[in-house]
């Protein structure tokens, strides 16, 4: 089983189709690194040789940020908006749509499934309508 980054790639899928398990690698930056190292992307993770996965492995971890490090750098990125008083900062802290969405319809997602007013919550399945 091939394992980059700390992830298990899955084995029946192509080798272009499981690097995107990586976290920080998608599909263009999967199709880069296959091309720098000369591995087929058509192969499936399972028919890999040892070499090839050395290969991989080797280009990935050098020339991209994935996993723990990617995380870590996002993660700081937002503490120093909160720190600076930033509106996004402060968007994120309070757990509302940073990128200029609207609010008072369609943020159920960020905010979770909230209902605040009385009519608008919804009825069980149970309950007669």
């Amino acid at each position: 089983m091939a394992r980059i980054s700390g992830v298990n790639l899955p084995p029946n899928k192509r080798i272009e189709a499981a690097l995107p398990y990586i976290y920080g690698l998608g599909i263009s930056l999967s199709r880069r690194a296959l091309q720098a190292t000369g591995v087929d992307p058509n192969k499936r993770t399972k028919e890999l040789s040892t070499e090839e996965e050395n290969k991989l492995r080797v280009y990935i971890e050098k020339n991209f940020k994935t996993e723990g490090q990617l995380r870590q750098e996002v993660t700081m990125n937002i503490k120093l908006l909160k720190e600076i008083g930033a509106r996004r900062g402060y968007r994120h802290s309070r757990g509302l749509p940073v990128r200029g969405q609207r609010t008072k319809t369609n943020s159920r997602t960020r905010r979770g499934n909230v209902r605040r007013t009385m009519g608008s919550g919804r009825k069980t399945s149970a309950e007669k309508t």
